[in-house]
């Protein structure tokens, strides 16, 4: 039992001083330690960076952590909890790497590791998912409930990091399907789970190719406009709106128009900050070729 209490500074204290003993060779005794403070430190380390306004910043300092995080998953095998946070700091860092980054390879592959280690852990049934057949995810997912929600966003969001990160292997791409399930039933379970960014991942998805080669520009839409109506704030939503519909249906109108919203709203946003300011660099460089692109 952690018998600290949750608003001290001396446990904020504690947790850092413990986290920075985990990387030193000898891993003993920082479990107690972690699976005590790990909530609290994801939590805090989450807030942190999405409140920041410099992405550099957040690059720069974010492998640190990904070695802080990953030494204290090696310490805490059975800890769901904390291999769903390695995962999803991956994920985050990725996003934060040029689209044509080599990197994106092996760091996408280990985020999914955490997380298929992760949702193993949380139920047996899911072990091994990656290598199951296609058409045994929607078994699996009939049996998830608003408990499992958590792991459920963890899973699709590293699964689809992964695949674009190997967007020129067919056999990834081809795992898309079971994504796209995993996103759907989010979204049935609670549409509103992060912000709505499930609706964004199928809105992404559905948007991969066009309508001719089986594309469902329709249906991206609706994604789009729902994630939007769950979190106007988030200028990202806009971005990825032009990026992927609009350049997709070749609407110059609704691809500028996005995008000068974007460069016209304020950055800072409860949880968004980092996002939104991303979210305007990458706006500004899709103006910047717009007139090469339509």
């Amino acid at each position: 039992m952690n018998t600290i209490n949750n608003s001290s500074p001396i446990k904020s204290l504690a947790i850092r001083i413990g986290l920075m003993l985990c990387v030193l060779p000898s891993l003993n005794g920082c479990s107690y330690l972690v699976s005590s403070a790990t909530d609290d430190f994801s939590a805090r380390l989450k807030q942190t960076i999405l409140a920041q306004n410099d992405p550099e910043i957040v690059k720069d300092a974010l492998p640190a952590y990904l070695l802080v995080m990953e030494a204290t998953a090696a310490g805490d095998n059975d800890n769901e909890n904390l291999l769903f946070a390695n995962a999803n700091l991956y994920t985050a860092y990725l996003g934060l790497l040029p689209d044509d980054s080599p990197r994106k390879a092996s760091l996408s592959r280990k985020g999914l590791d955490f997380v298929l280690r992760g949702i193993c852990i949380h139920s047996e049934k899911w072990c091994d998912v990656q290598q199951k057949p296609a058409t045994d995810m929607l078994g699996l997912l009939a049996e998830t409930s608003q408990e499992d929600i958590d792991g459920l966003y963890s899973l699709g969001a590293a699964w689809s990091a992964w695949i674009q990160a190997n967007k020129n292997d067919w056999n990834a791409v081809a795992q898309l399907s079971q994504v796209k399930q995993i996103m759907q039933k989010v979204i049935e379970l609670d549409e509103a789970h992060q912000q709505g960014n499930a609706h964004l991942y199928l809105a992404v998805m559905e948007s991969l190719i066009p309508e001719t080669l089986g594309g469902k520009p329709d249906a991206a839409k609706q994604h789009f406009q729902r994630a939007l109506q769950l979190s106007p704030d988030n200028l990202m939503s806009k971005v990825l709106f032009a990026k992927h519909y609009a350049r997709m249906v070749f609407d110059r109108d609704l691809h500028d128009n996005l995008l000068k919203t974007v460069l016209a709203t304020q950055t800072a946003a409860p949880g968004l900050t980092l996002i939104n300011t991303l979210a305007q660099q990458q706006a500004q460089q899709l103006l910047n070729s717009a007139n090469d692109y339509f």
